[in-house]
């Protein structure tokens, strides 16, 4: 999370494609000068290395960053066959070299289908931002530091092979939250015989957010560039704040339950409220217009409505 002590009131999300060759919170500092936006935060770091979907959400918007932490992903990568590296990764170091021998595309899909499908154990990267008491698990790498790092179970939903050059693959996952591709890539290497590493990965969809919704930071650039009038800020700020997703938009599968103003004062009193509505479970709470959002409710089994996460009252 970045915070300042000044800046903009900011509230809403900005879909950045990411570029490759930076990290993820430079390219959040980026947009955040950009905004001017006083409280930012990202919803899931990618490598360096890796490309596109990175949500990044300001002020209001990060109590509901979690959720698409959570959420489902899906990836595109390209895959080197015949040379393994440290980090799984063309960022990393070659530790072995293979000559590419029986590798058909068929062969690739039998693997795909039968080892990398469903619910599936995998051991993350020694070089990805896990933690280990509070350390990031690349920096204790880089440091020359072994430990042991836990497998996981994740799950599959979806991968396909897209193209096969011989010794270059395309794949798309759709994956639960947690996967690695670069372990995917690093173990169907192993089982090919070869070795493999990551030469491309780019993320396309994030929870409920879509590829063809994403900015570039020079689209951004360029819509700050056009608002501004004379080089004046606000007229930047006024265009930039036309592209943010509302605060809801990584919740908005929840269902609507709209509140009177009596209802709307109880809940942010943090009173309970029951008969409000005959949903069930995670309600979105808006007033009858549904101008005013007023953030998470939960509705018990016996229909009595609680918060769950409210936006700030000013």
């Amino acid at each position: 999370m970045a915070r300042r002590s000044r800046g903009r009131d900011v509230n809403g999300v900005v879909l950045l494609d990411k570029p490759g060759g930076i990290s993820s919170n430079r390219a959040l500092q980026q947009v955040r000068r950009l905004f001017d936006a006083n409280k930012a935060g990202h919803t899931g770091a990618l490598d360096p290395l890796a490309t596109g979907m990175l949500p990044l959400c300001f002020g209001e918007a990060t109590k509901f960053s979690q959720f698409v932490l959570d959420a489902d992903k899906r990836y595109i990568a390209t895959a080197r066959l015949g040379i393994r590296t440290d980090s799984s990764d063309a960022d990393g170091a070659v530790v072995e070299e293979k000559p590419v021998v029986g590798v058909t595309a068929e062969r690739v899909r039998e693997l795909l289908a039968s080892e990398f499908s469903g619910e599936i154990t995998q051991v993350p990267s020694i070089y990805s931002a896990l933690k280990h008491n509070g350390q990031p698990l690349y920096k204790l790498a880089r440091k020359g530091i072994e430990v042991e790092v836990k497998s996981r179970r994740v799950t599959i939903h979806r991968i396909e092979l897209l193209d096969f050059r011989g010794d270059e693959l395309d794949i798309e996952v759709f994956c639960s939250k947690g996967t690695y591709i670069r372990s995917i890539v690093e173990d169907l290497g192993l089982m090919l015989g070869c070795g493999a590493h990551v030469s491309m990965l780019r993320r396309l969809d994030s929870g409920p957010y879509r590829e063809p919704q994403m900015l570039t930071l020079e689209q951004l650039q360029e819509i700050a560039a056009k608002g501004a009038k004379n080089g004046e800020k606000e007229g930047a700020f006024a265009a930039l704040d036309k592209v943010l997703l509302p605060v809801w938009s990584a919740v908005d599968h929840f269902p609507r339950v709209a509140l009177d103003a009596n209802q709307a004062q109880r809940i942010q009193n943090g009173q309970a409220v029951a008969d409000a509505t005959e949903e069930r479970g995670t309600v979105l709470l808006f007033d009858p217009t549904e101008s005013n959002f007023y953030g998470l409710g939960e509705v018990s089994s016996d229909g009595v409505l609680t918060a769950r996460r409210l936006m700030k009252t000013s």
